[in-house]
C-alpha cells in the first residue's frame, strides 16, 4: 500500500465558523478523520506547515511547502497539499516551477465548503486526491478537484461558489476520478533524470490590466517599484497608442535596468498572438517583448518569479528560459521562440 504525506496549509477545507466568519482552525489530523475510508486507499501521515486563509499566501509559504516535500521526498510515495481555493491555482503553478521533473505526484486540493459541514465537497475532493496520489502512473504537480485532474500550470478558478470551481485552460484534462478509479485520457510519460527543487522566488511582478481610456504614465510608475510588469491586453494582444508612446519613450532605460515587460491577454481561452494586428505586431518587433501566448496568468506570474530569482547572463537567455516548456505550461510551438 502506498504511503502519502498530507500537508496542511489552511484554507476553506480546514475552516471553522467564528464570530467574524469562516477561518482556518482544523488540523490535518482533524481533516483526515473526516474520511476514514482512506485507509482502504493508502497509508497517510500528516504535516502542518501553516494554517492560513489562502488570500494571505505569499512566495514564502510556497517555500515552506517545497521544503516540506523535499525533506520527506524519499520517505513517501506521493504528497497531497490541502489549500484554500482562492490562490490554489497560483500555488499549483508555483510548485510546478519549484519542484520539477518529479516522478512522484504532488497533488494540490481544497474545497468550496469546510470539511466538517453537513453538505460539503471537501470529503470527495480529498479522497479523490489520495486515490490519484496513490496511482502508479501519477507524477508531477497537479490539482484534483470536483473529480477532475488539472495540470498544475493549467488551472484557473472560474467559479466563486460552485463545486466545479476550477477549469483547465488551453489544455485537456489528463484524467478524471470516477467511482474510485483513475480514468486517464493522456498516457503518462515517465521522467528522465532526478527531481529538482528550487526554493527562491522573486516577487517583484506586477499585473497591469488594460482598460479603455487608460492614461499614460502608469507603466512608468509601476516599473519604478517592480522589476517586471505583465500587461493583460485586449483580444490576441496589443497596446493602445497612449501606452505605446510610453513604451517607446522608456524601453531603452527599462532594458538597461533589467526590467521586463511581458504581454498576455485578458481572454481566458486560446491565448495571445501579437503578430495579428498592427497595435501588437510593431511594438513587439521593435522591443522584442516576451509574450505568454497560451499560458495562464497564474503560470505566467509564477514562472517570472521563478526566473527572476535565477540571474541570466542576458535577455536572450531570459527569453530561452521563459519559452522552455515546464509541466505543459506553454504549447504554442508555432509561436514559441525556442522551437
Amino acid at each position: 500500500m502506498k504511503k502519502i504525506l498530507m500537508i496542511g496549509t489552511g484554507g476553506t477545507i480546514a475552516s471553522k465558523q467564528t464570530e467574524n466568519g469562516l477561518a482556518p482552525g482544523l488540523t490535518p489530523n482533524d481533516i483526515l478523520a473526516c474520511i476514514p475510508q482512506v485507509k482502504h486507499v493508502c497509508g497517510v501521515e500528516t504535516l502542518q506547515v501553516c494554517n492560513i486563509d489562502s488570500t494571505n499566501v505569499t512566495p514564502e509559504h510556497w517555500k515552506l511547502m517545497v521544503e516540506a516535500v523535499e525533506k520527506h521526498y524519499d520517505a513517501y510515495d506521493g504528497f497531497v497539499i490541502c489549500h484554500g481555493t482562492d490562490t490554489l491555482a497560483y500555488t499549483a503553478a508555483a510548485l510546478s516551477y519549484m519542484i520539477q521533473n518529479s516522478p512522484k505526484p504532488i497533488v494540490v486540493t481544497g474545497a468550496q465548503k469546510p470539511i466538517n459541514m453537513d453538505v460539503t465537497d471537501a470529503k470527495t475532493n480529498l479522497l479523490d486526491s489520495f486515490i490519484y496520489a496513490a496511482d502508479d502512473d501519477s507524477e508531477d504537480v497537479s490539482i484534483v478537484f470536483d473529480g477532475k485532474v488539472i495540470i498544475g500550470t493549467r488551472a484557473k478558478k472560474e467559479r466563486a461558489k460552485s463545486y466545479n470551481a476550477f477549469s483547465s485552460i488551453n489544455f485537456p484534462y489528463p484524467a478524471v476520478i470516477q467511482d474510485g478509479q483513475v480514468i486517464r485520457y493522456i498516457p503518462p510519460v515517465r521522467h528522465k533524470g532526478e527531481v529538482r527543487f528550487y526554493h527562491d522566488m522573486k516577487d517583484s511582478v506586477y499585473v497591469l490590466k488594460l482598460v479603455p481610456g487608460m492614461r499614460s504614465g502608469v507603466l512608468t510608475q509601476i516599473l519604478e517599484q517592480y522589476d517586471c510588469v505583465v500587461i493583460e491586453s485586449f483580444g490576441v494582444g496589443g497596446l493602445p497608442d497612449s501606452i505605446t508612446a510610453e513604451v517607446y519613450e522608456g524601453m531603452k532605460k527599462w532594458k538597461k535596468e533589467g526590467k521586463l515587460i511581458v504581454m498576455t491577454t485578458q481572454v481566458v481561452s486560446e491565448g495571445s498572438n501579437m503578430t495579428v494586428y498592427e497595435v501588437g505586431k510593431k511594438v513587439k518587433q521593435d522591443f522584442d517583448l516576451l509574450e505568454a501566448y497560451d499560458m495562464t496568468l497564474e503560470a505566467t506570474i509564477t514562472k517570472l518569479m521563478w526566473l527572476m530569482a535565477r540571474p541570466a547572463k542576458d535577455y536572450e537567455e531570459i527569453k530561452k528560459r521563459f519559452y522552455r516548456m515546464i509541466n505543459h505550461d506553454i504549447l504554442f510551438a508555432g509561436f514559441r521562440e525556442d522551437k
